[in-house]
C-alpha cells in the first residue's frame, strides 16, 4: 500500500496516525530524503530504512497519537558505531533528520436535507477539514450547479442522492459521524430519527424543528418505534446555539455549525482523556 493510500485508509477508519518522512540525509543512510512511513495505532505502511531509525520513529509516532494537540516534530539520528540507539546500532556513517507529522482523526458530518438551511450549513462546514456527507431525496437539491459553491471545499464532500430511503445511508457512514436531520418532509425526518437510533456507532444526532414537532416525534418514537426515553434523549432538538435566535437560513446555519464545532472539541478532549496508549515493540529490523 502506498503512503497516500495508507493515509486515506486511516482517514476512512477515523484512526489517528503519523506520517514519517526522511527530511534530510548527510552521508550514507538507509533511504534517501523523501522516503515515507505511515504509522497507525497497530499497523505501519512504507519504510524509512528499518533498524533503529524506524523503530524509534514508530515508538515516538505512537506516543504522538495519544497526545492532546500533537505538533509536527523533527528527530535527528547519527548513524555511526559510537551511537547506541534504543533499538541497536546503525553504522551507515551518515546522519538523518526525520519529520513526524501527526494525522489526527477527521470528524465526519452527515446533513440529511440540503435545502436552504442545509446548503448554508454545508457552505460553512466545507471550510473545515472533515468528511461532509450531503444527503437528499430530491435530485434538484444536489445538482452540480447548486453545489458549485462548495467547489473550493477544504472538506471531502460526499453527495448521496437517495430518492426512496435516505435512511439507508446511515449504515454507510464512518464510525462516530454526527448526523443532522433537516429534510423538507416531516415524515422523512421521523423515519431518519427512528433509523438513526437503531444505527450503532453514530456520533450525535440533531433534529431541526419546533417543540411541537419534537413532541409529536417523541411520542411516535416511543409508541411506534419502541424506543425508551434514554434512547430518544440522544436526539438533540432544537439544534444550534440557543442564544442565537435569528430565523434566516444563514443565521441558523452559523448557529448549528458553531454548536457542532464545540461538540468536536468536547469529543477530542474526551478521546484524549480516555485513550490508553499501548505501544507494542516494533519488529526487529537489520541495520544496513
Amino acid at each position: 500500500m502506498s503512503w497516500v493510500a495508507a493515509v486515506a485508509r486511516l482517514r476512512a477508519l477515523r484512526e489517528p496516525g503519523v506520517l514519517v518522512t526522511v527530511a534530510t540525509v548527510r552521508g550514507h543512510a538507509p533511504r534517501r530524503a523523501g522516503a515515507k512511513l505511515v504509522v497507525g495505532r497497530t499497523g505501519t505502511w512504507g519504510s524509512i530504512g528499518g533498524g533503529n531509525i524506524e523503530a524509534v520513529a514508530i515508538d515516538r509516532a505512537r506516543e504522538l497519537t495519544g497526545a492532546a494537540d500533537p505538533e509536527p516534530e523533527l528527530m535527528e539520528f547519527a548513524l555511526n558505531d559510537k551511537v547506541t540507539g534504543r533499538h541497536g546500532v546503525q553504522c551507515c556513517g551518515g546522519a538523518v533528520t526525520v519529520l513526524l507529522e501527526p494525522l489526527p482523526v477527521v470528524q465526519a458530518v452527515a446533513v440529511f436535507g440540503v435545502g436552504h438551511v442545509g446548503l448554508e450549513l454545508a457552505r460553512i462546514l466545507a471550510r473545515q477539514d472533515l468528511d461532509l456527507h450531503l444527503v437528499d431525496s430530491r435530485p434538484d437539491m444536489l445538482t452540480d450547479e447548486r453545489l458549485g459553491v462548495l467547489s473550493d471545499a477544504v472538506a471531502q464532500v460526499h453527495v448521496h442522492h437517495t430518492p426512496l430511503l435516505p435512511e439507508e445511508v446511515l449504515a454507510e457512514l464512518p464510525p462516530g459521524t454526527h448526523v443532522l436531520i433537516m429534510t423538507h418532509d416531516h415524515a422523512e425526518d421521523a423515519a431518519l430519527c427512528d433509523a438513526a437510533l437503531r444505527t450503532a456507532g453514530l456520533g450525535s444526532i440533531g433534529l431541526i424543528g419546533s417543540s411541537a414537532k419534537w413532541a409529536r416525534f417523541r411520542q411516535r418514537l416511543a409508541a411506534e418505534g419502541g424506543h425508551d426515553a434514554t434512547a430518544i434523549d440522544r436526539i438533540k432538538t432544537p439544534i444550534g446555539l440557543t442564544e442565537i435566535t435569528g430565523k434566516e437560513p444563514a443565521t441558523i446555519a452559523v448557529s448549528v455549525a458553531a454548536d457542532l464545532l464545540r461538540a468536536f472539541e468536547e469529543d477530542r478532549h474526551w478521546a484524549v482523556a480516555n485513550t490508553v496508549a499501548v505501544l507494542p515493540e516494533p519488529a526487529a529490523a537489520s541495520a544496513p
